[in-house]
């Protein structure tokens, strides 16, 4: 990888720094995408997401985000799935890009990538699975999920080429720090993409300007330190984040890991912009799966069933009186 955007844009400028200077191509590479930085700040793009949330913000109601493992079990039950994910109460689709080598996930989200991996799922196919989905909801706002290096293998411009052909909306990289903006980030700014950045409990005031620096759509909350479904969230500590951020930022927040039912979802549909519920949904899903792992006729609605009731959850948040 590049160094630090801002360590190499330093040492453009005067070529000051130890170390040898860039050449007039990479000066100029460099030039451009700090250029570009500049652009987005002042002229920020309106997306589906963006869209999306404002629209509940008028209807004094937080967004409920799912999300489900591309692929999981097979393509064809996959696409089933995100066709009825809308209308069974989700209001963004998170999608994700199965990994052999996961950092953040637990063990639910490990072994829906797994599935896909084993179902023959590619990161080409996702997107073809994306662009399916697409030619029956315009809507609905989706979000890639994942790791760098699935991303890096594919080539970054013809990901972004391809993702926003297929109808992409967004994407979170999970472990792609702010000092490696120029890798993904910027470029997707620049592709029209929205690029949405986690922030966790250790996010202190100190680290959290890196972290909204280029970040749009919303801001993802992760409620706990550890691996997604680890843990339940502790709502008092949830809500004193969300504060927090929120006096930093105008962008939405949405928070995950960890919420299972609509009880949870409720308690921080009361704090928050947007909930996010994944490890329950893909663990749902696994429960109807046949011996062999194979989906049933009961898989679609096993998903469908549990965002419904937790879509119940946060819009009952809504009409409680404050």
């Amino acid at each position: 990888m590049l160094p630090p955007l801002s360590l190499r844009t330093r040492r453009v400028v005067g070529c000051r720094q130890p170390g040898p200077c860039p050449s007039p191509a990479m000066a100029a590479m460099l030039e451009q995408r700090a250029a570009l930085s500049r652009r987005h700040l002042k002229n920020p793009m309106q997306t589906r997401i963006d869209r999306r949330f404002q629209e509940l913000a008028r209807q004094g109601r937080a967004a409920l985000l799912t999300f489900v493992m591309a692929g999981d079990p097979d393509l064809a039950a996959s696409l089933a799935i995100l066709k009825a994910l809308p209308k069974a109460g989700a209001d963004v689709i998170e999608l994700g890009m199965p990994f052999t080598d996961p950092m953040a996930d637990g063990p639910p989200v490990q072994a829906a990538g797994l599935r896909a991996l084993a179902a023959g799922t590619t990161l080409a196919k996702t997107l073809k699975l994306v662009a399916e989905f697409r030619e029956a909801d315009r809507a609905t706002p989706l979000v890639l999920m994942g790791y760098y290096n699935p991303v890096y293998v594919y080539g970054v411009e013809r990901f972004l080429r391809e993702a926003k052909a297929a109808g992409v909306d967004g994407l979170i990289i999970v472990d792609l720090p702010p000092e490696e903006d120029a890798e993904l980030c910027l470029p997707a700014l620049e592709a029209g993409l929205n690029f949405i950045r986690l922030a966790t409990p250790t996010t202190d005031d100190a680290r959290l300007p890196a972290v909204l620096a280029h970040t749009s759509g919303f801001l993802y909350y992760v409620s706990i330190t550890g691996i997604t479904g680890a843990a339940a969230p502790q709502i008092a500590k949830v809500a004193s984040a969300v504060m927090r951020i929120k006096t930093k930022t105008t962008l939405p927040v949405a928070v995950g890991f960890g919420v299972k039912n609509a009880e949870s979802a409720a308690a921080i549909a009361t704090h928050a912009d947007g909930v996010v519920v994944g490890s329950a949904l893909v663990e749902a899903l696994r429960q109807s799966l046949d011996r062999s792992g194979r989906a049933t006729d009961k898989s679609v609605e096993a998903v469908t069933s549990l965002v419904a009731s937790i879509a119940k959850g946060v819009r009952a948040a809504a009409a409680a009186p404050a």
